[in-house]
């Protein structure tokens, strides 16, 4: 869902000898007596993993226990169950769960010339297997405590999106770590200039809703597209009667969600069969499609996925303008509109026609 922009490059200038390697310096056996720029390797794997990714979403929450990996895990999920390529970060460093979620729980990856292989969940009806990159892999034993400075933090940052072998993917979702404090600012860095967005997990309870306010302040500080809120633990359906009611009250939070003029996106029950799902190993969009708890999460993918073909609209747009003014032929420009995702290509070919005044339509 990404667009190329084609900038321009001098074919004559210098470029520094790589080795083509699909992973970092510090996973290389050869790294003692490597004399190329490891800079420079380190700089070009993250750019060549980035280029085949189309929209990053950044899953927040500035407190813990909110359930960003449950939200992660189903927004993967549920992306996927639509036909997208997905992929899931897994940057909760001292507590990556995404390898529960999708069951891969006590498995381990080699190292290959390609880099870190994400492990690659497959279920009936997907398109494209969800894959999933996580220092859990990477972890002799699953209760192994990271004790780790940001010094290591801010290097696995770069290993999670450089390092592991992505592929090309449309959506990669990532599930952040609590907290404003360095995976967040090291990530944000990173991704800065790439189709990137935030959706923020709070629940209702005035704690979390404190802490989930300064995280909104962050995205409108940083410049961070906030694509909503999404409510977690927000009632529960009595077993015995059927009856609902809230666990936690919701009116300040829908006035702290108007005054900081940010929209909630959807609101996730607190469920026995939502866990259940997320501990046996199956995200329950679509271990239970036809569920109420996976019904919860369709306003959440939607306006994800909308916001994603805005973005590529917009993009697109763009390079069609670029195009435009370099003097293009009608064919020419068709022949550029046919290589839009076959969903995009109606409202693209409508927004050239006005961009040109083009009384007849292109033809299709």
């Amino acid at each position: 869902m990404s667009v190329s922009h084609f900038p321009s490059r001098d074919p004559l200038a210098l470029v520094p000898e790589d080795c083509a390697r699909g992973h970092a310096c510090q996973f290389c056996p050869e790294e003692e007596q490597c004399r190329l720029d490891k800079s420079q390797h380190e700089k070009r794997l993250i750019e060549s993993r980035l280029a085949d990714i189309g929209q990053i979403i950044m899953v927040m929450a500035n407190k813990g226990g909110v359930g960003k990996s449950t939200v992660s895990a189903n927004l993967a999920a549920g992306l996927a169950a639509q036909g997208y390529r997905v992929g899931v970060a897994d940057a909760d460093i001292h507590g990556p769960n995404q390898s529960r979620f999708f069951g891969f729980v006590g498995e381990h990856i080699r190292l290959s010339k390609q880099g870190l292989p994400a492990k690659d969940f497959n279920y009936a009806g997907l398109k494209y297997p969800v894959k999933v990159g996580s220092l859990a892999f990477m972890m002799e034993r699953d209760d192994t405590p990271i004790v780790w400075r940001d010094a290591y933090k801010h290097d696995f940052m770069h290993h999670l999106i450089g390092s592991f072998d992505w592929g090309p993917l449309d959506f990669l979702v990532i599930d952040m770590p609590p907290g404003t404090g360095n995976e967040l600012i090291t990530l944000a860095d990173m991704l800065e200039g790439h189709d990137v967005a935030a959706l923020l997990v709070t629940t209702a309870q005035e704690v979390a809703l404190m802490d989930s306010i300064k995280a909104v302040r962050f995205c409108q500080e940083r410049g961070l597209p906030l694509i909503g809120v999404v409510e977690n633990m927000a009632g529960v359906t009595c077993p015995h009667c059927e009856g609902q009611f809230h666990v936690f009250p919701r009116g300040h939070l829908a006035e702290a969600l108007a005054a900081a003029d940010v929209q909630s996106v959807a609101q996730i029950p607190l469920s026995l069969a939502l866990s259940t799902a997320s501990d046996c190993g199956v995200p329950v969009l679509l271990a239970a499609p036809q569920s109420l708890e996976a019904q919860a999460f369709a306003p959440m993918i939607k306006a994800c996925r909308e916001h994603a073909q805005a973005v590529f609209a917009e993009a697109a747009k763009q390079s069609l303008h670029n195009f435009t003014q370099a003097g293009l032929s009608e064919s020419e420009l068709e022949q550029a509109l046919n290589q839009v995702p076959a969903e995009e290509q109606d409202a693209l070919r409508q927004q050239l026609q006005d961009l040109l005044g083009i009384s007849s339509p292109l033809a299709p």
